[in-house]
């Protein structure tokens, strides 16, 4: 019975919902993980009347059975959000889903975007996205700036000539200057994905990344979906675009990248704009510090 809901759900979010096939795929996932864990922790069929009759406990314990295969927070809120869904689906308009608070991201002095929970937003920005193809154009804008450290007026300023993204892209920066930076593979898949969902045809002078109404996309727009989604996973208010530029610099130093590349990728005009990671970075090491030293 379960699989028939999931096929039925599957064909709602496609068709009704007009979600992208990449967030279709880990919504089901989800809901198949769910209802095999409901088979074992109910006992007997998985059913539309077992579903119904959910209570906050259930969804508690599935979440701490996730959580123990070492499930994050941010995909935790995540897949609470899919099943929250789900339910409704099953539930119909006036469905009673389970009430419970998500997980959340415990709150402190400034810190980068973890690389789990870069992809969690922007995922979840795509997920909750009115069509298919504006979710897989801010999943790949936001992979972009997280992938390789764009300003969102540097992305935004990208137009069709850029098609096909190679292993690197020419950027213009602040003041007219330009950069190369490298684009990894998920970055370039992510565009194309985008470009072939988009209504829209991509002509080398127009905007790379367009509008629901084919002009030129707003920052604004990405901004809202941006903090619309980090509610919905629990993350603080400094996961802001920008903040993936920011996470994209801290990781790369913590990597073993030196300052002077590092001003390059970034697009810096002077060596101190780019040494303020350093500090970042030393922060993040000093809360390990803390949290794992014995003497600490």
């Amino acid at each position: 019975m379960s699989d028939t809901l999931i096929r039925d759900w599957d064909a709602h979010l496609a068709h009704e919902k007009r979600r992208s096939e990449h967030t279709r795929r880990a919504y089901i996932a989800t809901a198949e993980r769910f209802c095999g864990f409901l088979s074992q922790h109910r006992g007997g069929a998985v059913d539309a009347g077992m579903l119904k009759s959910l209570t906050p406990n259930d969804l508690r314990a599935y979440l701490a059975d996730r959580r123990a295969e070492g499930l994050g927070n941010a995909s935790a809120a995540r897949e609470l959000s899919a099943l929250r869904g789900f339910l409704r689906f099953v539930g119909g308009s006036n469905a009673d889903v389970p009430q419970m608070r998500g997980p959340r991201v415990k709150k402190g002095l400034p810190r980068p975007v973890a690389p789990a929970e870069a992809i969690a937003l922007a995922q979840d920005v795509e997920d909750n996205a009115r069509e298919g193809w504006v979710g897989a154009r801010d999943f790949a804008l936001l992979l972009l700036l997280y992938g390789a450290g764009l300003r969102i007026g540097e992305a935004l300023s990208l137009t069709g000539a850029a098609l096909p993204l190679g292993d690197t892209l020419r950027v213009m920066g602040k003041r007219g200057k330009t950069r190369i930076v490298p684009i990894l593979p998920a970055v370039a898949n992510a565009v194309s994905r985008y470009v072939a969902a988009c209504p829209y045809p991509m002509v080398k002078e127009t905007p790379l990344f367009l509008g629901a109404r084919g002009g030129p996309l707003a920052p604004g727009v990405v901004r809202a979906s941006v903090r619309s989604a980090r509610r919905s996973l629990g993350l603080p208010e400094r996961t802001t675009p920008h903040a993936l530029r920011h996470s994209f610099a801290t990781h790369l130093l913590a990597g073993g990248a030196d300052l002077r590349s590092l001003q390059e990728l970034l697009g810096h005009a002077s060596l101190a704009s780019t040494q303020v990671y350093t500090a970042v970075d030393a922060a993040h090491l000093l809360d390990i510090y803390r949290s794992a030293h014995p003497r600490a």
